[in-house]
């Protein structure tokens, strides 16, 4: 009976074992998922990251554009005599001596 009885101890321990090998193995897999996911360097932050990233570059599209706009503007009215009295026509509502303006309205 002795010899039952011992064979019964063990199991029961070897049983307790797994369950606590077991239960240790689920929790480490809940807390790296939740992690993975939620945390500092997770998948949230991740695709934030991805978002901010898209922004910042069509940002930086955007005023490179602007910018090469400008230079061009800068070099056509340094270079330009016809593009200077375009603008200032235009732009500013001058006119040479002794001619007239017609505005009309819209």
């Amino acid at each position: 009976m002795s010899k039952y009885l011992l064979r019964k101890q063990v199991v029961t321990e070897v049983k307790k074992r797994r369950i606590t090998f077991m239960t240790f193995v689920l929790l480490s897999f809940i807390y790296l998922s939740i992690n993975l996911v939620f945390g500092e360097m997770g998948l949230l932050r991740h695709f934030e990251l991805n978002k901010t990233r898209r922004n910042l570059e069509r940002q930086l599209t955007d005023l490179s554009r602007q910018n090469d706009d400008i230079k061009n503007q800068i070099k056509l009215l340094k270079e330009d005599p016809f593009y200077r009295e375009k603008l200032a026509r235009e732009e500013f509502g001058l006119a040479k001596p002794d001619e007239y303006i017609f505005q009309y309205d819209r």
